[in-house]
Order: C-alpha cells, then structure tokens, then sequence
C-alpha cells in the first residue's frame, strides 16, 4: 500500500527555487493498482493482502472497497503508510521518489495458507522481494501456492531496485513462479542483455512463460527459449498522454483477470495493452472510481 504523490510538472524542474506544477495525492503502490484494475477488468473476488501505516489504513481501505477489491490490510503501528511522490514531465514520463515504509515490512507472521482458499491465481508485487522480511512473505506465500496448485506471477517493479538486490539473488528468490511481468528495463537488468527480445527469451528458460511490457510499443511474450509473440498497444495521441505512473500496473491486472477468465496469453496480453493505453490518460495509477475520494487526513 501506498499514498502517491503525483506532481505534474510542465517545465523543467528548477534547482534552488520554484517549479509550478499540478499536484494530487491518491492511493497508489503497484499491487493494489493491479488488482484495482483486475477487479475493473473482471468484477470477482480480488483481495489484496498488504501492511500500511496506522496513519492512512481507513483511506487506504475505503479507496480499495471501492474499486471493488477486498482489502485485507495489516495496519503498523511502528512505521508510516509508503509514500511515492512521482515526478511526470510533458511527455507523461514518471521519476519516483520512494519511502517504503510499512509497505516492505509485511511479516511472515501476517501471512497464512488459507488466505489461498478459494484462489484462482496469486500475484506477487516485485518490490516485496527487495527487503529481508517482506522477501521471507513473498518467499513462503509461493511456497504454499505452488503447495496447493495456484498459479503464481511476479512482477519484478522497478530496475533501480533490482540493480541494487542483484539479479541472481531475486531470480533465485522468484524460483517457482509461473510467470514473470517486467518491463523492458527490469527485463534487461535481470539478463545483462541489452536488446529486449533476447532478455524475454533468456528469461523464459527460467519461468514457463515471460510478458515483457513495452509501454506504447505494446508487448512481447516468450515461453521455452524465444519469443513466441507480439502484440501491440493502441495509439494514444500525444495529447491525451497525461500520466505514465501505474500503466504497467494497469497491464497485469487486465492480463491477469483476462487470464483467470479464460483468455490465451495473447488474449490477455491485447487487454493489458488496452488498460495500459486507458491508464496513461487520466493522473494516477488506478482506474477511476465514482466520486471524488477526499485525501487522506
């Protein structure tokens, strides 16, 4: 869980002074923007199971219920709610500024096999591999799924992050998954490759099947050592590009609720191309909700 900090800025920033910009605070953090947009895609049974400060838990809830998600939310009362403040310049390009707060202290102990009954599909966020006792979560959650044959899918979140973990220790930690989400950037960081399409297929002899993002060039899918397909996004005019933050996100909750409904990847990968397209022109990373959601106090 995490509050956003959207700042749209239409000049340069400026060092030492003051930079004009539109800025929003909303309800963010990779998981929960995808299932938002899984439980917008295919109204179901999403829940979302993740730890937020005491500070924002009841707006964090209220803004999760409402876009039809099942919050399960453990509130910390040592640490405050992860803030993202994101950075979009002209072109809708997104630079983050990351706290991550409670978010990355999610506990073995908040964990439990049941949370799986009655699961199609466990997704795990890529940034809970980044830290010790939220990797130790995600690393026994994987376990019970595959335990009980649930499918699980990764989506390794962020290449700085992942530069400074390591490749081989996250793909070792990840071991088991079913499918891996990166984008373009995080493909790369975990090969060493510099040419995306031989990232997906190197990346596909680690996990049965690879779907690597490419914003507005749409997205590749490779299983067993190659590329097995392309798809493309539609065109968004420069014009409506608003936002970039959370359109990946946007991607796997559309690819995973397509998927779970029946969908072949590449089905499901033309609707996550879809949500990514919707997704870049409205500001923030979820799907819009009715009614104007008050900040949290």
């Amino acid at each position: 869980m995490v509050t956003d900090v959207v700042a749209r800025h239409r000049t340069p920033l400026a060092p030492a002074t003051d930079t004009a910009a539109e800025i929003r605070t909303l309800p963010g953090g990779a998981g929960a923007n995808a299932a938002c947009w899984a439980a917008r895609s295919a109204p179901g049974d999403v829940r979302l199971l993740g730890r937020v400060g005491t500070d924002a838990a009841a707006w964090h809830e209220r803004a999760l219920r409402r876009a039809g998600v099942r919050p399960l939310l453990v509130p910390d009362p040592d640490a405050a709610t992860a803030t993202v403040i994101a950075l979009v310049d002209t072109s809708a390009e997104r630079t983050f500024l990351t706290d991550s707060g409670a978010a990355l202290r999610l506990s073995p102990a908040d964990w439990t096999s049941g949370l799986l009954d009655g699961v199609a599909r466990l997704h795990l966020s890529g940034y809970l591999f980044f830290a010790d006792r939220s990797r130790e979560t995600a690393r026994r959650a994987l376990r019970d799924a595959r335990a009980a044959g649930v499918p699980v899918s990764v989506d390794p979140a962020s290449a700085g992050f992942l530069d400074r973990l390591g490749a081989e220790r996250f793909l070792s930690a990840t071991e088991g998954a079913e499918l891996l989400l990166p984008n373009a950037d995080e493909a790369r960081s975990l090969t060493g490759s510099t040419e995306t399409t031989t990232a997906a297929a190197e990346l596909s002899r680690r996990f049965p099947l690879v779907v690597v993002t490419l914003g507005a060039a749409g997205a590749l899918l490779a299983e067993g050592g190659s590329v097995s397909a392309r798809v493309a996004a539609p065109t968004v005019p420069p014009a409506r590009r608003i936002d970039s933050t959370g359109a990946g996100d946007a991607f796997t909750g559309a690819f995973l609720a397509a998927l779970i409904a029946g969908a072949d990847p590449v089905r499901a990968a033309e609707a996550g191309c879809r949500a990514g397209a919707e997704a870049v022109t409205f500001v923030g990373g979820r799907p819009p909700a009715p009614g104007a959601l008050p900040p949290p106090s």
